[in-house]
């Protein structure tokens, strides 16, 4: 079997890669991964997989303001997973909103 050479996945209508789109996002500013799915046009669950690569690939760049609870203000700062948390440890409540990631430029 003839091996082809690895390169990522552009579809025609694409002028870059996903992860390209999606770090070009993250430059401008802030954006949520429901944000990002909409914009890129995946599922937002994908987006959190490319965030994690993405996460790996900046060294130190890559910046998350974590999720807060608005029912009581607990701040989810040591939450090492990218994916929204289902409800508050605090008050048990399930209105959180969703953690913001961007890059910082160089």
């Amino acid at each position: 079997m003839k091996a082809r050479p690895l390169k990522p996945y552009i579809s025609p209508e694409r002028e870059e890669t996903l992860r390209q789109g999606i770090i070009k996002l993250l430059m401008e500013g802030p954006h949520s991964a429901r944000d990002l799915s909409a914009q890129v046009g995946v599922m937002e669950k994908e987006v959190v997989e490319h965030l994690e690569h993405i996460r790996r690939t900046c060294h130190g760049r890559f910046i998350i303001i974590p999720a807060m609870c608005r029912r009581c203000d607990f701040s989810f700062e040591k939450r090492e997973r990218l994916k929204k948390p289902g409800r508050c440890p605090l008050c048990h409540s399930e209105s959180v909103s969703a953690p913001l990631y961007s890059i910082k430029g160089e």
